[in-house]
């Protein structure tokens, strides 16, 4: 599975590309055009969102198929940059843990 998430990496980088020498900036660029990207080649929408204790919203991509997903975090200066990408998503169903704490 490694494999496949190391292949797919190099089709997701070059679009948030935005000219700048520094390494961080290859893979960041403006939330509208990540989600655009993503939904356009590979079909993914929002299904999950967090706030990070730095300030940045954390989101989970994924396709309605599970295929592939991707995980983004747009900081408070607008910058939305890829965390992860991969394939084979499963959601979980949550339980909730009884008083005891099990």
């Amino acid at each position: 599975m490694w494999k496949n998430v190391l292949c797919l990496l190099p089709a997701v980088l070059p679009w948030f590309a935005t000219g700048g020498a520094e390494a961080a900036s290859a893979s960041c660029g403006s939330r509208a055009e990540v989600l655009y990207r993503l939904a356009a080649d590979y079909k993914e929408t929002p299904s999950a969102i967090g706030l990070a204790s730095n300030g940045g919203l954390i989101e989970v991509l994924t396709n309605t198929d599970g295929a592939t997903w991707t995980i983004i975090i747009t900081m408070p200066n607008g910058a939305t940059c890829l965390v992860a990408a991969g394939e084979s998503w499963q959601p979980v169903v949550q339980i909730a843990a009884d008083e005891s704490g099990v």
